[in-house]
């Protein structure tokens, strides 16, 4: 198989739509450029935050599913998802800001000889913010031109997620004989995989926990992480090659937005291969104004009056609104 191309997009169960619209926006910096429904269940947002074009490889998606209860951290789940900031500098940066607006965090660590800052969310959602510093690979995303995060500290892309298993050998045999990883590292029960071009956007982190109990979905959890392909022709080999291998799937999946394709290799973990494109910059909204109205592929428009009694409004409206850059005391201009 051609190699997988590396992250695409991961996403997560949050409590709020409107909390983490403020918290993606407001803190992290991040570019709402898609405000739409889960199409599986049209009366769930489904909200999607990345670089300043809404590029493969940049962007966290949130549902919040009505009822919802909370995630239970345990084993075998997609345990935190990571972002690449360019450098040490940029570590500082944030820790500082976090402080400021007194969001949980741990002290800069270092794993694998990356740096990294831990952080949680309202919902207990874990992150960790990853130094692009001495790493080549896959290249990273654009900032958020307009948000306020100074450029040169900003978040321009998504790094390794960090799965945590308690099964080593077998997660190890998805990783490497069904999907397209090589483990390049070991440190204690951290375990690093690369594939395509590799770097910390071609990357996965695997945590042994063989003592935690098993994980239950829910606010506060990742529901499913995706990996990059080129194209529809991509789409169609993985097909065959799940068939093949005997595993179960989904089928191919039109998005509008990308193309899908969805298989569980492990239990508890959904895996999804996506297409580059066609993107969010589409039919409905132009760059300019990505993300303000209620998005709905072709497929929904005709329910567009039935949709909108199901999900409330978010005012998501950021055109108007200037963001001035946001510089922290000890850190500096």
């Amino acid at each position: 198989m051609k190699p997988l191309n590396g992250m695409h997009h991961v996403t997560a169960i949050t409590s709020s739509a409107e909390k983490i619209y403020a918290f993606f926006t407001n803190i992290l910096g991040l570019r709402l450029v898609k405000k739409t429904i889960n199409q599986d269940d049209i009366k769930t947002y489904h909200l999607f935050f990345a670089d300043d074009v809404g590029g493969p490889g940049t962007d966290m998606t949130f549902f919040d599913f009505p009822g919802s209860i909370k995630a239970v951290k345990g084993a075998n789940e997609i345990g935190k998802t990571s972002f690449r900031v360019p450098d040490g500098h940029a570590l500082l940066y944030w820790k500082k800001r976090f402080e400021k607006y007194d969001i949980k965090h741990e002290p800069i660590t270092s794993l694998f000889g990356i740096k990294m800052l831990f952080f949680t969310d309202f919902d207990d959602q874990e992150y960790v913010l990853i130094s692009d510093e001495n790493r080549n690979g896959v290249k990273p995303g654009i900032p958020w031109q307009n948000g306020p995060i100074p450029l040169e500290f900003a978040i321009y892309g998504l790094g390794p997620v960090f799965f945590r298993v308690n099964h080593e050998d077998f997660f190890h045999q998805v990783l490497t004989q069904k999907l397209t990883f090589k483990k390049v590292k070991d440190e204690g029960d951290y375990h690093l995989y690369e594939t395509g071009l590799g770097g910390n956007g071609g990357s996965v982190i695997v945590h042994v926990a063989k003592d935690l109990p098993q994980a239950r979905q829910g606010f506060g959890g990742v529901h499913h992480v995706a990996f990059s392909v080129d194209d529809e022709n991509d789409i169609m080999s993985w097909i065959k090659r799940l068939n093949e291998l005997g595993a179960g799937h989904s089928g191919y999946v039109d998005r509008f937005y990308f193309r899908s394709l969805y298989t569980r290799l492990y239990p508890g973990i959904l895996f999804e291969f996506a297409t580059e494109g066609p993107g969010f910059i589409d039919d409905e909204e132009p760059y300019e104004t990505l993300g303000e109205k209620l998005a709905l592929p072709p497929k929904f428009r005709n329910q567009r009056e039935q949709i909108e009694k199901l999900v409330r409004h978010i005012d998501t409206k950021r055109s108007d609104k200037v963001y001035n850059k946001e510089y922290i005391d000890e850190v500096g201009e």
